[in-house]
């Protein structure tokens, strides 16, 4: 791996020469990554913006920092199906909590997320890993349910739930798929 750091103030052309370069040397058979200091803002990731102009010229991945925050996004020149499983394994291992949006056909336990205005079925009777269901409409909800029903309005709330129920999501990879 070669580092070269591109020094100057803002406005300097930093970003353009950057830009210009991964194609450049992406021709020449060179994986580019990308580290980006951002010490202004961290809008990242829209049209224009130096992240996105960095994804957009080629980079494999651009990693942006700044004093409180950190992304790293990589370009998969093939799709792929990620696994769970491997995404926490990145993640800090000092965090209490990890919160997974979307891969509702995982092994983890979860809570599922229904409105009745979405006008979509609802997935509990059929995956048992639901522990519980978060509505804004629990007299409407289409089939009946023995688990709880938890106030998708009132955060606090389901917060105090998962709490009181964290020994139900303990997670240890040799057991994700284990029953609750």
């Amino acid at each position: 791996m070669k580092v070269v750091g591109f020094a100057g103030y803002s406005g300097s052309g930093k970003t353009t020469l950057v830009e210009q370069l991964i194609p450049s040397l992406q021709l020449r058979g060179q994986r580019v990554s990308v580290i980006k200091h951002a010490h202004h803002d961290f809008d990242i990731d829209h049209p224009g913006k130096d992240t996105w102009r960095h994804r957009e010229a080629g980079a494999f991945e651009v990693l942006a920092a700044s004093p409180r925050r950190l992304v790293v996004m990589r370009e998969l020149r093939e799709r792929v199906t990620h696994s769970v499983h491997n995404l926490i394994a990145e993640l800090h291992p000092s965090v209490d909590w990890v919160l997974v949006e979307g891969f509702k056909e995982s092994d983890l336990f979860k809570v599922e997320v229904w409105r009745e205005a979405s006008g979509k079925p609802v997935r509990y009777p059929a995956d048992a890993r639901i522990l519980a269901v978060a509505t804004d409409s629990p007299q409407a909800l289409p089939e009946p349910t023995p688990r709880p029903v938890l106030d998708l309005n009132r955060a606090d709330d389901v917060a105090l739930w998962l709490l009181d129920n964290a020994d139900r999501f303990a997670y240890r990879a040799d057991t994700a798929s284990l029953p609750p």
